[in-house]
Order: C-alpha cells, then structure tokens, then sequence
C-alpha cells in the first residue's frame, strides 16, 4: 500500500509502498477513506514530542471502513491497559500505559490501518468522511469540556482553534450564550467566533 512515512523528526516526510498491516486480536483491517492533519502531528514531525516509533505513519483523525463493512473513525488514544486505575474508572485518557494512534502506532496517513476495536467510533451517515475526521481530535476534546461544563447557560472559550470553534457550534445549537476569549491581535479568530454565534470575542473578559 503507500503510506506517508516519518523516518526521523525534522526531515520531510516520505511517500513509500509498505506492506499491508496485519490485524491482530481484538483489531480491525481499516480502508481508509480521509484522515485530518492536527497540531499534534506538526509537533511529531517538528521534535516537540520526542519519542514517536519510527518509522512512523502519522495521522490520528481517520475515518474508514473495515473489512465487515462498518464505517469507524480512529482517534489519538490507541491503546490502553484497562488495569490501572485511571482504566478502571473511567479515565482511559490519563493510562501511564497507553499509546497513541500517529505516534506510539501507525496511523492514518496511508491507504489501510490497524485499530483497537475499543478505540473506534461508528461514525453516522450523516457526516461525509472529511467532515468527520475532525471530530475525532478537536471534536472529542471540546465534547469532554462542554460535557463537564454541564448545563451552563454561558460558555467562556479560551482560545478559538478547531476544538473551540466544532464546540461553539454546539453550543450555539443548545440554545447556549458563548463568549470567545482569543490572543489580543487576533482579529481573525474574534470575527470567526462571532460567525459561529459568539456573543463577545476580544482578548479581555468582557464585563458582567
């Protein structure tokens, strides 16, 4: 298959033929149909995470299909060890074990993948393939923080990057106030928010 290859931080990536990977116990043969580029895979390629597997095959937004015809989206959290005690109660995300899709495991950027079947969304009909591979970052990033924000009525946002700017749009569809707090020469994000429905954007707390 080809596949996008990182071979060391800081040197261009690599278009390559690889073999196919093999699926394991309690993994899925994906086809991948769209994986999104992420902050996360620039700091890979760029050093600033200094321990990825290489080579490696970035890419951690994937949506695909496997081989018994489900349509699934891959996220960053690839594996975790379901012992410890953050597995067990609920905080897969903080496993001192766990690896990550892109960066400990081969992920997205090639034409098939290998996933743990515990970490893989069915991904609705409704959402084409690139609509949907930024959910599964910046999408589940701002759904865990608006979920533990319960039912506020007003929302602060500090910064307006991809998980904020999926997140106000869900917020703004609830019937939420959002308000978008951004870096203070950031023109360009304070109009974004208030096209999605922010009711203030600027770099200092707006006042009660």
């Amino acid at each position: 298959m080809r596949a996008v290859v990182l071979h060391r931080p800081l040197q261009p990536l690599a278009l390559e033929d690889v073999p196919v990977p093999v699926a394991s116990g309690g993994q899925s043969l994906i086809r991948v149909s769209a994986c999104g580029v992420c902050r996360t895979d620039l700091h890979i390629l760029d050093g600033e995470l200094t321990r990825p597997k290489v080579p490696l095959i970035p890419g951690h937004q994937i949506v695909g299909e496997t081989e018994d015809g489900r349509r699934v989206g891959v996220p960053w959290l690839g594996w975790t060890c379901g012992e410890c005690r953050y597995c067990t109660s609920g905080r897969e995300n903080l496993c001192d074990r766990a690896r990550f899709t892109g960066y400990d495991i081969d992920g997205g950027y090639a034409e098939w993948c290998v996933a743990d079947d515990r970490y893989c969304f069915a991904v609705p009909d409704g959402f084409d393939d690139l609509a949907a591979a930024p959910l599964l970052c910046a999408g589940l990033i701002g759904y865990r923080s608006l979920r533990l924000a319960g039912d506020a009525e007003r929302l602060g946002l500090y910064g307006f990057g991809a998980a904020a700017h999926i997140i106000a749009q869900v917020a703004r569809w609830e019937g939420r106030r959002v308000f978008a707090v951004t870096r203070e020469d950031d023109a360009e994000a304070q109009a974004f928010a208030r096209e999605l429905g922010a009711e203030w954007a600027g770099a200092d707390a707006p006042k009660p």
